[in-house]
């Protein structure tokens, strides 16, 4: 009789990874990975203890091949705007998994290398020690959220995309300039929330490494 083939952690984390292009981490389940593998959900438990390790650890994945390759360069700001882009480029190939980041972090060896780096960076800055560990919080927080967001604009569809355009059109330029007068006089200039998001991006990064300049003796 043919024993049951024993999947590999990283083919599970493959089939895993693939699953959430298609998929967010709330539909996600051990259960569908495993009818994916062909296998019973009792198998993949001896690598993964639940559903959260498992999507943490296909997070890691990305924040490792982010990582790969990586060397720092220029003053601490340029190092902090470096890294983030290569994380906002590494997840934006698989955004899902970037929502996935957000929500449940990472332990691995990716998320190591990333917070050694940021740690080192503002250690160069010229802030305290005591302030390193605040401000790398505030950054990683930052990153995740603004990384995170993108995910649900990646996912929509043609077709909702184009409806949610209209809605936004008819919401700004057909504002009551009596109700909303601001929204009225602005609203040939107001852009919807997909738009621009790479300059976005930095302007906010930019805008908080300001501040953190701002404060150091």
């Amino acid at each position: 009789m043919t024993g049951r083939r024993r999947w590999s952690t990283e083919e599970i984390l493959d089939t895993a990874a693939e699953l959430l292009r298609t998929s967010d981490a709330e539909s996600f389940s051990v259960r569908k990975l495993a009818a994916a593998l062909g296998t019973d959900s009792s198998s993949l438990y001896r690598h993964f203890r639940n559903k959260t390790e498992l999507l943490r650890a296909v997070a890691d994945r990305i924040l490792l091949a982010a990582m790969d390759g990586y060397r720092p360069e220029g003053n601490w700001k340029q190092r902090v705007t470096g890294l983030a882009l290569r994380l906002r480029e590494a997840f934006g190939e698989q955004l899902q998994l970037a929502a996935v980041w957000g929500r449940y972090g990472s332990g691995g060896t990716g998320s190591r290398l990333v917070m050694e780096e940021l740690l080192q960076a503002l250690r160069t800055s010229g802030l305290p020690d005591e302030e390193v560990p605040v401000r790398y919080h505030r950054i990683v927080i930052l990153l995740a959220a603004l990384i995170a967001s993108e995910a649900g604009i990646s996912t929509i569809t043609p077709e909702e995309y184009e409806q949610g355009m209209e809605q936004f059109r008819v919401a700004v330029l057909g504002a009551d300039p009596e109700r909303f007068p601001a929204l009225a006089h602005f609203a040939r200039d107001i852009r919807p929330l997909g738009a621009d998001r790479r300059a976005a991006f930095e302007e906010i990064l930019a805008a908080h490494l300001a501040q953190i300049e701002a404060q150091i003796p």
